[in-house]
């Protein structure tokens, strides 16, 4: 009998064997956010560019839209009261004026 040049099926993986998950890219472009102490409290800072800037946000600094293509800040508070996972939740989109010139007695 002839010679097979298919390749045969290999056998069900190894039980020890998983799957490894893709690495998040958006996340590792995005690059590590910058820290912020301020009066009320520790803040993780991330620039936002004009190309990764997507959809509409509204500003908690303005309360107008932070549209797309319109360059700007994610903040987000590290040391909130329910945990920096808490804190991450509740990230904030800013204009980056409206950041730099917050006031601290309304939060």
């Amino acid at each position: 009998m002839p010679r097979s040049n298919r390749p045969r099926r290999r056998s069900a993986a190894p039980k020890g064997w998983q799957e490894q998950e893709e690495p998040d890219l958006d996340r590792a472009r995005m690059g590590v956010p910058a820290r912020e102490s301020a009066p009320d409290g520790q803040w993780a800072v991330r620039s936002i560019t004009a190309s990764n800037a997507q959809k509409v946000y509204t500003c908690p600094g303005c309360h107008r839209a932070v549209e797309p293509g319109v360059a700007h800040l994610v903040v987000w508070q590290e040391d909130a009261m329910f945990g920096a996972e808490a804190g991450l939740r509740d990230r904030r989109h800013w204009h980056s004026n409206c950041w730099r010139g917050r006031s601290y007695k309304y939060r």
